[in-house]
């Protein structure tokens, strides 16, 4: 199998992504004019003749440093299947004639549900810890989503039930498609959609962001000690702003990660960074809840999303002022000072994480790139979206085994660069790791987050970016062509106050 290849839009695809554009106009911002000219421009690109990846040029090992900066958006709980799992080409939801071939046995409706297309702009999803991985991977079934969600929620009987919106079923087996996000399926098609990109860790949103700056999730006996850390996929430390009766056994105050995170090795190399929190709440979720208790997220509070301020090189390294508010990116965008890596954490209404609106947070994205594009950055950046779990919801796809760790269930991937290939499926097996990955062969020479060699040991079972499975990005991008304009689509919008 080559690890990607462009499948053009068929004419009444094409067709359907325009109308689609048009008819989100009307419940959205309204965009400029330019918007809508690269709204319709975006439909006629389906017409366009196809590059195979065995032809496509190949670049050489240095033409990565063309990327200066590196924006990763996170996104909350949701899988490639319901996302992507009817888009042409890529590795969906099995079909024939159009009918999934696949279903999740419901114990309380005594039948197997078949995934099935979901209209509503709000879901509830299901649980998505450790222990609801195993159950819905079920050894390698990929059938155990609505006996996790009803075990879940106790209540589902009653279709007026908030927790199963129009039925008396959870809606894991649901999946959206470009009537709901037009603008996800629209980067998909111009730039690079990973369909083998997995959550790191099999677990919830603290262990994910854990492994998205640091490669690693743990429980450490000792403040300042990384030599007591010890491996824990579900309950690392958590923050003080958690209900502790409900999350025991954990000591109370902050956290202390003293274990080596990304950031360590870039301030070593004078390598600028930023982690953006758009404040406002973070549901208070621990041991794979689906919906919980919103608590305030600021740049200046730490929590789930936002671990960088609890490790111990942050602080040493005087790097708290680099964890800053959302608002600092939509400046640096404008002024082209973007830091050479930055991540941004969405805050509850935008993230994406039910019962969030799924449109308010696509919006919310495309108006991040939006950003980018317009800003004189553009074209030496890569930016990379994903979703932090799978939340509960319907995936085929069985998880590679990298370690005790993960990985875990799949999530949607894309990539937007003016080096991003167009309309790529990328094939290749990649997690959040190869994040990380990129960004020390671009800005590091290649080094890696090892305590063999960092000069801070710790005890973490492997070094996840030189897993023999985890693919490399470079794959996405043709370092050789001239470097693509931006596609400003409509209704991104910037929800800040200015």
């Amino acid at each position: 199998m080559t690890p990607g290849h462009r499948r053009p839009f068929t004419k009444a695809q094409s067709t359907l992504v325009m109308l689609t554009f048009m008819n989100r106009l009307r419940q959205l911002v309204l965009p400029s004019c330019a918007a809508i000219a690269a709204a319709t421009a975006i439909a006629v690109t389906g017409a366009s003749a196809p590059q195979n990846a065995s032809t496509a040029p190949s670049s050489a090992p240095d033409d990565i440093h063309k990327i200066q900066h590196i924006v990763i958006i996170m996104q909350e709980n949701r899988s490639f299947d319901s996302y992507f799992g009817t888009y042409p080409g890529a590795d969906g939801i099995p079909m024939q004639n159009g009918v999934p071939t696949v279903c999740s046995p419901d114990p309380r409706a005594r039948d197997c549900q078949k995934p099935y297309h979901d209209t509503n702009d709000l879901d509830r999803g299901g649980p998505h810890g450790d222990t609801s991985a195993t159950g819905d991977i079920d050894g390698g079934k990929m059938d155990g989503f609505l006996r996790q969600a009803e075990a879940h929620f106790p209540g589902c009987r009653d279709a007026n039930d908030p927790h199963c919106p129009g039925g008396s079923s959870p809606d894991v087996m649901g999946y959206h498609d470009n009537r709901e996000i037009p603008n996800y399926w629209a980067y998909a098609h111009d730039f690079v959609l990973q369909d083998r990109m997995f959550e790191s860790n099999a677990s919830w949103s603290l262990p994910a962001h854990l492994f998205l700056v640091s490669e690693w999730s743990a429980l450490c006996s000792s403040p300042g000690d990384a030599s007591s850390c010890r491996n824990e996929l579900e309950k690392p430390n958590y923050p003080p702003d958690f209900n502790y009766a409900a999350h025991r056994p954990h000591r109370r105050g902050p956290p202390d990660y003293p274990w080596t995170d990304l950031t360590y090795l870039l301030h070593h190399s004078n390598v600028t960074w930023a982690y953006y929190v758009f404040g406002g709440t973070e549901p208070d979720c621990a041991n794979g809840q689906a919906t919980c208790t919103p608590v305030p997220q600021r740049a200046k509070t730490p929590g789930i999303w936002n671990p960088l301020p609890y490790f111990d090189t942050v602080k040493q390294d005087g790097e708290l002022g680099d964890v800053q508010d959302l608002s600092r990116f939509y400046s640096a965008a404008a002024a082209g000072t973007l830091p050479a890596v930055s991540w941004i954490c969405p805050t509850g209404q935008y993230s994406e994480h039910p019962p969030a609106l799924i449109s308010r947070g696509q919006a919310y994205v495309t108006g991040l790139v939006n950003a980018v594009m317009s800003g004189p950055d553009w074209n030496s950046t890569a930016i990379f979206i994903a979703w932090d779990d799978w939340g509960g919801f319907y995936d085929h796809v069985v998880p590679p085994a990298v370690d005790q760790n993960g990985y875990g269930l799949r999530v949607p991937g894309l990539v937007i660069s003016p080096y991003a290939r167009q309309g790529y499926i990328d094939h290749q097996t990649l997690s959040f790791d190869a994040y990380v990955k990129f960004i020390e062969d671009d800005f590091l020479g290649g080094a890696r987050i090892d305590p063999k060699t960092d000069g801070r040991p710790d005890p973490r079972p492997d070094v996840r970016e030189n897993a023999t499975q985890l693919g490399d990005l470079r794959a996405d991008f043709d370092f050789t062509q001239t470097p693509r304009p931006p596609i400003l689509l409509p209704g991104g919008i910037d929800p800040l106050p200015h």
